[in-house]
């Protein structure tokens, strides 16, 4: 190594050693290790890109993996596995991009990423890993497919929670499906139509985000504010296609509900309910004139009280009644409207800085409780996806429907009086008193909530409308269907079938998987035209696409399903990998993911620790929730959640520089010069950075290659050892904060594993050991078999019983010999200090504090250091706390030592908590607030023991006068008041 000592060969030693051994392998119950206490920790698991780790991925990996080897040491069976993420776009446009085969460059990039976290010593068991894009795996996301596709939702299904809760609403299996008697009648296509409807798992024709230069569809997450598609930057469309949806909106209140039981942090519980998006409020009916009497506009609001200000109506350009109502002079308009309409993403439609457009159509409603009539306009703000596609707008009480009515010259009327008389009321969308009802015109019976709160006056226009048939309450969901197909090759066959008669045929069990087939050419059908009929790629495998039963022709289905659906159960799979009868054991999976919380309590989620990024906040965690439910439901798994506690890790960046035309530069080639000025745009710029001579601007940013900032992992293992590193990314501040990345800030962290090692290890002898004598003498640690191999100079394996050679310059843990100073003389200062160390890095731990567990542990290095003299067992116990942040050069300590096993399974130290307690403290003597003098006293000192401390150390400043009142902060400072 470049920085004088071996950590390179030591962290491949023990990287085979680990290998080798299988030594992270978790135990299935019945094998041995599987009567231990367990504990299921897991990453989220990645997708495979070309471009390989940069330092900002492995913060949570690293973070994961202290955990784990934690865990073990206090004695747990720990699960602790890694797989890939590996099918769906991102993989697949990087094919497209090198021109190479996904499969292909899928496997590569898999293997760059394995050898690249096995590099940092993350103990991972191996032996489980798993690729969404193999057979063996994906057969079983369309096993879960099928089981969603053959269920139905009954909403009166009651039953009870592992927490004791009565629940109503679950899935069932299709066959439970009551079929009214007059669609039996009609026969088996009627039947069959009439499940269709109510399938988990459903076609539908529904306005998508259509990309055309992709050749996909994207769902509203994948398509920018202003219409283009993330990745890529093209523009993006919006048609109506036939797609798979899965009825994700039938759990939306368990969704909701059971986020309380989750040990997840706050943000994210926020995330999720908010995208969910529950609302209480009314069903509204208006009724058309004229013509269309026979009509009926139904609405959802979530303020009904307001429906005395509804000056007009607003329907979302897809509606079905457009079409219907609109009058012959408006017809032209309205179809202009409507086309341009929906070349539009949802997220621009609803833009709020986005200036409101619309149409009359020409037609009128009738609002129920005044009777009145009201206009009928169209506008791209109201989505036919969202409560009923229809709004009635309340121009005094909506910020849009304000600016709409003013762009339009449509009326403004006040019905809520705020709170505060000085509150403007046009545009007021806050609780208040209801004024303006009835208007001028009354009727016999009508409705009045003058005077009342807004939370009474929306009971009473509810009772009212549900008294006259004309509304009624209801609870609605901003949550919509889940968009599942996707116009892409790389992904899982969907296992469906369609018959000549147009009749659905899922393919059975038995012959699943539904293998993707080897296309040469798998690229989508791209287009610059927006109405292009979209054509898969699988069209093309015309073999494979259509299936012979009988005299029949079925025809496969042509979309492939999205990324999310491999990431959706992969934590399943992870308990049980290889079974091939089942997607897990069920003995296993309860093993893994049933038991009891801290408190005692039912677990309600199954992995103990998810860890990963909040950029997943939202989807994957949501997705993966509502499959899980539905497998809870159909009895294959034990909780009714996936994840139990989830940590989000914060992010690394790193300096970035721009010229002044705002190109970035590669940041490794920067340098520091003079200050000079640089302008870029308008703005005047002084800056101290150079790049081939000329200024450029720094920026602290997200790594990535486009930005020229990455930091490859590999090359600061190479210059520093993964200890290192590890260390680095955990000290840098708390690990759920975001922080910049700074190279030249390692040399700390190197310097204090150096130190540990030069704690441990005498390196002003260099004498040699031969490891294959073992002779009494030779060597000052304790005799043991020596059960790990070495490396040969070219990093291979030694053969069994070979002579093992000993690490360059003398260092290795089989040819050093221990520091003079480790004996049997102990520092009583340095013990107390050790067990405080213990106790803080124990508590640190769970709490992810790496940082602060870090810091104690350099405190107690410095120490040690001026020590005279240090115990044997008091250097064990700090490599064994040290060890999961630092396993590669705590393991070649624990061997020199004179351990002869590995200590990733060595029992945890424990503290003694009356040495964890200071015999003194020093405290502030504050007069009146202001502090005068410092004195020591007993830790455990009374308070009358500690004031009249603090009046003998302060008397002169006191000088003669009564002390009134006093103030004792323990651990802190006195305060006397006079």
């Amino acid at each position: 190594m470049s920085h004088s000592h071996p950590f390179n060969e030591i962290d491949a030693r023990w990287q085979a050693y680990w290998a080798e051994n299988h030594t992270f392998r978790a135990a299935n119950p019945g094998q041995p290790g599987g009567e231990k206490p367990h504990y299921y920790i897991l990453d989220f698991f990645p997708y495979p890109s070309g471009a390989g780790l940069h330092v900002g991925h492995p913060l949570g990996y690293i973070a994961s993996d202290i955990f784990s080897r934690f865990m073990r040491m206090r004695g747990y069976n720990v699960l602790h596995p890694m797989g890939w993420d590996a099918f769906g776009l991102p993989a697949e446009q990087y094919a497209i991009e090198t021109g190479v085969h996904p499969a292909i460059t899928t496997r590569s990039n898999i293997d760059t990423y394995t050898l690249q976290l096995r590099k940092i010593g993350l103990s991972y068991d191996w032996d489980r890993e798993l690729a969404t894009c193999d057979e063996k795996y994906y057969r079983w996301t369309q096993w879960i497919f099928l089981r969603i596709y053959n269920s139905w939702y009954d909403p009166e299904w009651e039953w009870t929670d592992p927490a004791g809760r009565k629940v109503r609403g679950a899935a069932r299996r299709i066959e439970t499906l009551p079929i009214p008697a007059d669609v039996k009648a009609q026969g088996p296509a009627a039947v069959a139509a009439y499940q269709s409807e109510h399938r988990l798992a459903y076609l539908a024709e529904v306005a998508v985000n259509w990309c055309p230069a992709l050749g996909t569809v994207l769902s509203n997450e994948e398509v920018t504010n202003d219409g283009r598609s993330e990745r890529g930057n093209h523009p993006v469309f919006r048609r109506p296609l036939k797609q798979w949806m899965l009825r994700i909106t039938e759990y939306a209140e368990r969704l909701l509900l059971d986020l309380d039981g989750l040990d997840w942090p706050e943000p994210i519980k926020l995330m999720q309910r908010n995208w969910i998006g529950r609302s209480e409020g009314a069903y509204i009916d208006f009724h058309l004139t004229a013509e269309h009497a026979g009509d009926v506009i139904r609405v959802f609001t979530t303020r009904p009280d307001t429906v005395f200000g509804a000056t007009y109506m607003v329907l979302a350009p897809e509606h079905r009644l457009v079409s219907i109502i609109t009058r012959p002079e408006q017809r032209a308009a309205v179809d202009a409207y409507v086309s341009q309409a929906r070349q539009r993403s949802d997220l621009d439609r609803t833009a709020d800085s986005k200036v409101k457009t619309g149409v009359f159509t020409g037609a009128y409603a009738v609002n129920p409780v005044n009777r009145q009539p009201i206009p009928i306009w169209v506008a791209d703000y109201v989505l036919i996806g969202y409560g009923t596609g229809s709004i009635m707008a309340v121009p005094g009480h909506d910020t849009r429907d304000l600016e709409f009515a003013r762009t339009f010259g449509l009326p403004v009327v006040q019905v809520v009086r705020p709170q505060d008389d000085a509150t403007e009321w046009r545009g007021y969308v806050g609780d208040g008193v209801g004024v303006n009802s009835p208007p001028q015109a009354t009727f016999e019976g009508q409705c009045t909530i003058n005077g009342l709160p807004t939370p009474e006056a929306k009971r009473t226009v509810i009772r009212w409308l549900e008294e006259r048939d004309l509304g009624e309450g209801t609870v609605q969901y901003k949550l919509r269907d889940w968009l599942f197909s996707r116009q892409r090759y790389w992904g899982e066959p969907f296992p469906i079938l369609y018959r000549p008669d147009g009749l659905i045929e899922a393919v059975d069990e038995r012959e699943l998987p539904v293998a993707l087939p080897a296309m040469d050419d798998f690229k989508p059908q791209a287009s610059d035209n927006p109405n292009a009929q979209p054509q898969t790629p699988l069209s093309r495998a015309r073999e494979w696409a259509t299936v012979k039963r009988g005299d029949a022709l079925l025809r496969r289905e042509l979309n492939t399903m999205p990324q999310w659906a491999g990431s959706c159960w992969y934590y399943l799979r992870f308990l049980d990998p290889h079974n091939e009868t089942a997607f897990v054991d069920s003995k296993v999976e309860r093993y893994w993911m049933s038991g009891r919380r801290a408190d005692g309590s039912p677990k309600t989620g199954g992995v103990d620790l998810y860890l990963g990024g909040a950029e997943h906040a939202v989807l994957h965690l949501l997705y993966a929730r509502f499959w899980h439910k539905v497998l809870y439901d159909l009895g294959c798994v034990s909780t009714p959640e996936p994840f139990q506690k989830l940590f989000n890790q914060g992010m690394i960046g790193a300096a970035a520089y721009h010229d002044e035309r705002g190109t970035y530069v590669p940041a490794e080639e920067v340098s520091e010069g003079p200050p000079a000025a640089l302008r870029i745009g308008h703005s005047e710029h002084t800056t101290t950075h150079y790049w081939q001579d000329r200024p450029v601007v720094q920026l602290f940013e997200k790594m990535s290659k486009s930005k020229k900032n990455v930091v490859n992992p590999d090359s600061i293992i190479a210059e520093y050892g993964a200890d290192t590193l590890r260390l680095y990314e955990m000290y840098m501040g708390p690990l759920e904060a975001s922080k910049p990345w700074n190279t030249r800030d390692i040399i700390g962290v190197h310097r204090f594993l150096l130190r540990v090692w030069r704690l441990v290890i005498d390196e002003q002898d260099d004498a040699r050991v031969d490891p294959s004598r073992d002779e009494p003498g030779d060597n000052p640690r304790r005799d043991g078999p020596r059960d790990y191999p070495s490396r040969d100079r070219e990093g291979a394996v030694a053969p069994e019983g070979a002579p093992r050679e000993p690490l360059p310059h003398g260092r290795g843990s089989d040819s050093a010999r221990l520091s003079a100073k480790i004996g049997d003389r102990r520092d009583a200062d340095v013990e107390r200090l050790l067990h405080r160390t213990i106790r803080k890095v124990t508590e640190d731990i769970p709490r992810f504090a790496y940082n602060t567990a870090i810091a104690q542990m350099i405190v107690w290095v410095n120490e040690a250091q001026k020590a005279a003299a240090l115990a044997r067992d008091q250097i064990e116990r700090f490599v064994l706390i040290l060890a999961p942040f630092a396993p590669h050069v705590c393991e070649e300590l624990w061997r020199a030592l004179g351990h002869s096993q590995s200590l990733a399974h060595a029992p945890w130290p424990a503290f003694d908590e009356a040495l964890t307690r200071d015999e003194s403290v020093e405290l502030a003597v504050q007069l009146n607030g202001k502090i005068k003098a410092r004195i020591t006293v007993s830790a455990d000192a009374a308070d009358d023991a500690v004031i009249s401390a603090a009046a003998a150390a302060a008397a002169e400043h006191l000088a003669g006068k009564p002390i009134k009142r006093s103030v004792v902060v323990k651990g802190r400072l006195v305060n006397l008041i006079v």
